[in-house]
């Protein structure tokens, strides 16, 4: 086939296709077993291993058809399932391999049948495969009030069957409701009773509304009552039997404001009265065309000569009558007592007169014979606060002189509620201790219109100090400040840090910079905090500024000298203030460097200042220049002595000294000496041999010219 052109190769597929379906179609023609063929509404399984989109039930809709994928629509209605099993082989063979493995089975056969007329839910609905009538209607939602039962219709094709549904339901006589099949409809209609406009009939509901025939000889009964509605006006009752027609009064009705309107004048009526009395003199007189009304019942604020008021966190609160053998716990215990809110330290008495008093009920049941309960006479009112818990957003519930700060570095910073007894290891244990970077050792106390109280916390914990534990109260604010993180590196930190515990250091050191100092630290802890001197820096030279002193103050250091002897005499003291400087080896920007150095020019790799000590000579000035260059002249080293009177000169051929350094001597060199090294190109034969080969070339080419 692979000859074939792919249109022909298609056309070829649609014929046997064709011929598939009308063979298909004669044996279902002529199979008499309908109860086998598929029908709208069944539901099929297709067994095809390997595909996930076959996993899935498929239902046959009203046309008889499903939706394959891949293929689409394929009618499968009135085919038995061996049939449709080979229709559906076919159909995806042009798009899946082994379709001679697929299987079709029938889940279940269930019957799509359309419900409409006077029912709640008209529509299709479906039923199973032995599903009666009553199946189908209560699958629509039911019968609506005012359906005509006795002919309800079935209708088949062409065919209408009345069935008389009243007497199926009277007697249970299944032979009476025929046996549905799929795609039949039920019409429901409506009884001739009902009129044109759609309402709801319901007996009792009109019942409910009154039974007054007349308006002009009816009473209206309406408000807090459980039925109210128009009522026949009877004389022989009175204003109670007409609540009770109306179902009484409920639980939220004010009995003791009712009122009755007769003929325009306003009465009011209280019911309490009368049951308290039951005197029918009481009762109002109740005429033709009244109204009554049944007000809800309002709060009332209940006042009395032996009433006291309980408010805040107890579990019953509001206006009690006392005795006057009453006291403070038994009017809390008839309260309910505090709830688990309840701040109990701080419970308030408001007096009558307006005068408020505190009581620590906590510190009463812990059995404090300092504090005693307060009395309570009538009139006062006892406010139980609710404590300030700690994701509590609002901190107006704890009065100022009532809460302690703490700020600075802790874990939970804010503001705690303070008690005498507390301490300041209490706060710092409420708020979860000090965090990893806190100063403890610089702990400050503010109080109001009183200069600070500075505590070493870190020393009193080591058991060396001789300070006692500061006394706390309420309104004070405890500071903790932090140590500054990284102060060289984040220029936003070194502020942290008061210069008064700090130490500066500078120049030629890895990391220069403003570091903590508390007067343990050595020179050498400081200097190797720094990351110690660089490769550049001049260790015979090193000096320390002492600023806190009474007159500015330098002391020069050799660290050289120490690394050499480790003498720790050569070390100085270090003060809070003090600056550590490390200068260069290179003095070129430093004031007085003519009397600490020696000044190399001329032919050289690195011409300038360099220090110079009496432990060198001229080889060691001429190395530290980077010696001389491949032009230099070094048979005419010229060193000029500048003394305090007058300046001296020599000349010394170095060449010579190098060739045969034997018995010879190097010239002496001083601190604010010049060495100068002239260049080849200067001197006087060089001079003249270049103006011998410039006359030659000019000769020459004056004879090339004639």
């Amino acid at each position: 086939m692979k000859w074939l052109d792919p249109m022909l190769r298609t056309a070829l597929m649609f014929l046997v296709v064709s011929i598939l379906l009308i063979t298909v179609s004669t044996h279902s023609i002529a199979n008499d077993d309908s109860n086998g063929l598929i029908q709208p509404g069944d539901i099929l399984q297709v067994n095809f291993l390997g595909d996930n989109a076959f996993e899935k039930p498929f239902e046959v809709d009203r046309l008889g058809n499903i939706v394959l994928p891949e293929v689409g629509v394929i009618t499968l209605t009135g085919l038995s399932l061996s049939d449709a099993t080979a229709l559906i082989q076919v159909q995806l063979s042009s798009h899946f391999l082994n379709t001679d493995q697929l299987t079709l089975s029938r889940v279940e056969h269930r019957l799509l049948i359309t419900v409409l007329g006077y029912v709640k839910n008209p529509g299709e609905v479906e039923i199973p495969q032995h599903g009666n009538l009553q199946m189908a209607l209560t699958e629509a939602g039911g019968i609506k009030p005012g359906a005509q039962l006795n002919k309800v219709q079935v209708r088949r094709n062409n065919e209408t069957f009345v069935i008389d549904y009243k007497q199926y339901l009277d007697t249970g006589d299944a032979n009476l409701v025929p046996s549905l099949q799929s795609l039949d409809t039920i019409f429901v209609p409506s009884s001739p009773l009902t009129g044109n406009v759609e309402v709801e009939f319901d007996a009792a509901s009109l019942l409910s509304g009154g039974d007054a025939a007349e308006k002009a000889l009816s009473v209206k009964i309406f408000g807090e009552v459980h039925k109210p509605g128009t009522f026949t006006y009877d004389q022989s009752q009175n204003f109670v039997d007409l609540l009770m027609r109306a179902g009484g009064v409920t639980r939220f009705a004010s009995v003791e404001q009712i009122r009755l309107i007769t003929e325009g004048d306003p009465v009011l009526f209280d019911l309490k009265d009368y049951l308290d009395g039951g005197s029918d003199q009481m009762l109002p007189q109740v005429a033709p065309g009244a109204t009554i009304f049944v007000p809800m019942k309002e709060e009332e604020v209940k006042t009395g000569n032996r009433t006291v008021y309980i408010m805040g966190e107890v579990f019953r609160p509001g206006a009690y009558e006392i005795q006057d053998s009453a006291s403070f716990i038994e009017i809390m215990a008839n309260a309910g007592g505090p709830s688990r809110f309840a701040r109990t330290r701080a419970i308030r008495i408001i007096r009558r007169d307006g005068s408020v008093s505190e009581f620590d009920l906590q510190a009463y049941t812990e059995g404090l014979s300092s504090i005693t309960p307060p009395s309570i006479r009538p009139g006062d009112a006892i406010f139980v606060p609710e404590k300030n818990d700690i994701n509590q957003t609002s901190w107006l519930k704890v009065t100022p002189d009532n809460a302690i700060h703490i700020i600075g570095a802790v874990m939970k910073p804010g503001r705690y509620e303070w008690s005498d007894e507390m301490s300041l290891m209490d706060l710092i244990a409420e708020s979860s201790g000090p965090t990893k970077d806190a100063d403890i050792t610089n702990l400050s106390i503010k109080r109001p219109n009183l200069p600070p109280i500075q505590f070493d916390l870190a020393r009193y914990l080591g058991g060396k100090s001789d300070q006692a534990m500061p006394k706390l109260k309420g309104g004070d604010t405890v500071v903790i400040p932090r140590h500054p993180q990284f102060p060289v590196s984040d220029k936003a930190e070194w502020v942290k840090q008061t210069s008064e515990d700090s130490i500066f250091v500078m120049g030629q050191v890895g990391i220069p910079g403003r570091y903590r100092f508390t007067g343990k630290e050595s020179f050498l802890d400081v200097l190797a905090a720094a990351n110690g001197p660089s490769e550049t820096a001049d260790l015979r030279a090193a000096r320390v500024i002492h600023r806190n002193d009474s007159e500015a103050k330098t002391t020069q250091v050799n660290l050289a000298l120490y690394f050499d002897t480790g003498d720790e005499t050569l070390l100085p003291d270090l003060k809070a203030g003090d600056t550590i400087f490390l200068p260069g080896k290179s003095l070129k920007d430093y004031n007085g460097q003519s009397q600490r150095s020696v000044k190399i020019m001329g032919a050289l790799n690195s011409p300038g200042h360099y220090r110079f000590s009496d432990d060198m000579n001229l080889l060691d000035a001429l190395a530290q220049a980077g010696g001389p260059t491949n032009a230099a002249d070094i048979s005419e080293v010229r060193i000029v002595h500048e003394g305090c009177c007058n300046t001296t000169s020599l000349v010394f051929d170095l060449a010579a000294y190098l060739r045969s350094p034997e018995g010879a001597l190097l010239p002496v060199i001083r601190p604010g000496d010049t060495i100068y090294i002239p260049s080849t190109e200067n001197s006087m034969w060089t001079q003249t041999m270049s103006f011998v080969r410039d006359m030659i070339s000019i000769a020459t080419l004056l004879i090339l010219v004639l």
